[in-house]
Order: structure tokens, then C-alpha cells, then sequence
């Protein structure tokens, strides 16, 4: 590691990379997120209708996704944008959950909302706005399910494992981090994509790390390359936008793929996934698998 590491990230014990943690694998159903497998979770910015879910769910889970994604509740900056369906998205994603077999992962934006989100949503999702909303953090640490912690637009990685921190000292281990791009002088991209958040993290911490493309590029035809990125640097997964009708999305449609630029990216991904498994075989041995049976 790093010398100038020591330290700046050791003082958040419970989810710093030790020798006696050095990896933890989350455990979601049947699926393991920081182990061997590459999980993608995929779907829709937010939860529109029953057929615009079930449609993407059976497209995602055909191409290979793990995980669904889909927003119940909408954290939007404009008060006139779509907010969301609320608990008629969560019993739309219950239903896409029944019928593909896929497990669910949705945000979370307020701690009053966390026990009737975790009725339904198999990964509570916290995002960007929310990474810093410690009230929030504290409930999902008693929640029961893993947790999906994305950096905020202009966090550091030090402020990113100190909110993790704050989630494990509530009593939840489960926690899964997300690079999902940074907000710089860039105006080309939505967020800038911070690659080497990545490698850094899983030298300091023992918490899986998935990248959110979708949101790094905000551009459509950005994505695919960023997932190879993400892959080539052993990330643990994906987390992508898809729609049936981008163009017609309520929510990020710029930057949501397609059905078949989905599958497209899935397929592409394989070379890079094959580079990956060799960086895999040569971890250290898996010590702690959270949220196991």
C-alpha cells in the first residue's frame, strides 16, 4: 500500500482493507458481489409503468444482468421533473422480481423511508445527493439489507469510506461502494469518470466497488467504454441505465442504453472480463462473505 495511505483511511476500521480483511464478499440472494463473478446490475433510471419495467427486466436478465435496477423514488433537482411512483414502483419491481427471477436494487432518499423500501428492494441504494445524509446512513445500518453507497458528485475517497463507516458502526456490514463520477471543470461528460478510485479503494477498504457508467458519461455511446474500463481495473460490477425508448424516458434517457446496445456492451465486455479473471486468481484468499445464510 501506498505510505501515504497509512492512516488516512486505517482510522475507519470497520470497512479498511487489514490483514485480517483484506476482501469481503456481499452476498444478495444467490449472488455474490466482491468475489470471482462480475455483477451488472441494469435497468431504467426510474420505474414509469409495469410494462416499461417488466419489458426491460426480461431484456437485462436475457443479456445477463444480475440485479435490476429501478427507482421508486426520484431525487430530482428540478421540483417540476419527474419524482418518481413511489410504493407503486416498489410493487412494480416486487413483481419484475417474481417474474425474471432478478434481485432488486433501489434508492432510498430519506430514513423515514427505509423500513418500507426494505420490505420490497434486496440492495437499498444511497445516492450522490444522499452520501452525506448520516440520519439516513444510521437506519440502513439497522436495515437488514446490504447497502449500495455511491460517491457524491465532489466527495473524496476519504469521505467516501467515512460514510461507509458510519453505515458498518450502525451495525451493517453489507456495504457495497460505487464510483459513479465526480464533478470537475469538464463540461464535455456529465461527471467525470474517476478511474483510479477503483484500484485505490480496493488497496484501502474490503468493501466490494462497482462503477456506475451511466452517470460518470451521461453520454449514451460513453458507456460501453467505461464499463471495459471498469472491468480492466477489477471492479466488481456495473451499475447501467437501460430503457426501452430512451428518447422517451422520463428520467436520464441521454444516457440509457437501448435493449440491444445493452446486449451489445454485454458481449463486447467479454475480452476484458477474461483480463479481469486473471487479476482475480491472484487476490489474496476471500475472508468474510457478509449476508450470508
Amino acid at each position: 500500500m501506498n505510505p501515504k495511505w497509512n492512516g488516512q483511511f486505517s482510522r475507519y476500521d470497520l470497512v479498511a482493507r487489514s490483514g485480517e480483511n483484506t476482501r469481503s464478499v456481499v452476498r444478495v440472494r444467490d449472488i455474490e458481489i466482491g468475489g470471482s463473478e462480475f455483477v451488472v446490475m441494469a435497468g431504467p433510471c426510474a420505474v414509469e409503468s409495469e410494462q416499461q419495467l417488466l419489458q426491460t427486466a426480461e431484456h437485462v436478465a436475457e443479456a445477463g444482468a444480475r440485479i435490476l435496477r429501478g427507482g421508486a423514488y426520484k431525487p430530482r433537482s428540478s421540483p417540476y421533473a419527474f419524482q418518481g411512483l413511489g410504493v407503486h414502483g416498489l410493487k412494480i419491481l416486487k413483481k419484475a422480481r417474481e417474474q425474471t427471477g432478478l434481485a432488486i436494487v433501489t434508492e432510498v432518499m430519506c430514513k423515514e423511508d427505509v423500513e418500507v423500501i426494505a420490505e420490497f428492494a434486496d440492495i437499498m441504494q444511497v445516492g450522490t445527493r444522499s452520501m452525506e445524509n448520516y440520519s439516513l446512513l444510521e437506519a440502513l445500518g439497522e436495515c437488514g439489507r446490504p447497502v449500495l453507497l455511491k460517491r457524491g458528485m465532489s466527495a473524496t475517497l476519504e469521505d467516501l469510506l467515512r460514510s461507509a463507516q458510519v453505515i458498518a458502526s450502525a451495525g451493517n456490514p453489507q456495504i457495497i461502494l460505487c464510483e459513479r463520477g465526480i464533478r470537475t471543470f469538464e463540461t464535455a461528460t456529465r461527471n467525470t469518470l474517476d478511474i483510479a478510485a477503483v484500484p485505490v479503494l480496493k488497496a484501502v477498504s474490503h468493501l466490494p466497488v462497482i462503477v456506475d457508467p451511466s452517470h460518470a458519461a451521461g453520454v449514451r455511446s460513453l458507456v460501453p467504454i467505461l464499463a471495459r474500463a471498469a472491468a480492466v481495473v477489477d471492479a466488481d460490477g456495473l451499475l447501467v441505465e437501460v430503457h426501452p425508448h430512451p428518447e422517451q424516458a422520463l428520467s436520464d434517457g441521454e444516457q440509457s442504453l437501448t435493449f440491444g446496445e445493452f446486449r451489445d456492451m454485454m458481449d463486447d465486455l467479454q475480452p476484458y472480463l477474461a483480463l479481469r479473471e486473471r487479476t482475480v486468481q491472484s487476490r489474496p484468499r476471500l475472508l468474510a462473505v457478509v449476508g450470508a445464510d
